[in-house]
């Protein structure tokens, strides 16, 4: 049984920084992908940030405010997101795809944070 968790989200000011971050635990063997999506009301969930094997990919309208890392040994990413806009309020989510002990690869979500950009 895999879990994912994120913590990090809230009320933002523009042009302000937030930290998200998500740690994977339970019956885990082995992780590839790592990544963050995002769902803002009446939209469909995108991909924000992307990490796998070194690979690191960005939607374009993050690219250059918005880092994803990752900690192989302690089953974690974590988003860093600088010059915040209200464009991107939304709930955030913590996608990871996971071999468990005993089970083949699956694709596992974490339960979602909001972030919301406003003054």
């Amino acid at each position: 049984q895999v879990q994912l968790v994120e913590s990090g989200g809230g009320l933002v000011q523009p042009g302000g920084s937030l930290r998200l971050s998500c740690a994977a635990s339970g019956s885990i063997f082995s992780i590839s992908t790592m990544a963050w999506y995002r769902q803002a009301p009446g939209k469909q969930r995108e991909l924000v940030a992307i990490t796998s094997g070194g690979f690191t990919n960005y939607t374009d309208a993050v690219k250059g405010r918005f880092t994803i890392s990752r900690d192989n040994a302690k089953n974690t990413v974590s988003l860093q997101m600088n010059s915040l806009k209200p464009e991107d309020t939304a709930v955030y989510y913590c996608k990871a795809v996971i071999r468990s002990i005993g089970v083949f690869w699956g694709d596992y979500w974490g339960q979602g944070t909001q972030v919301t950009v406003s003054s």
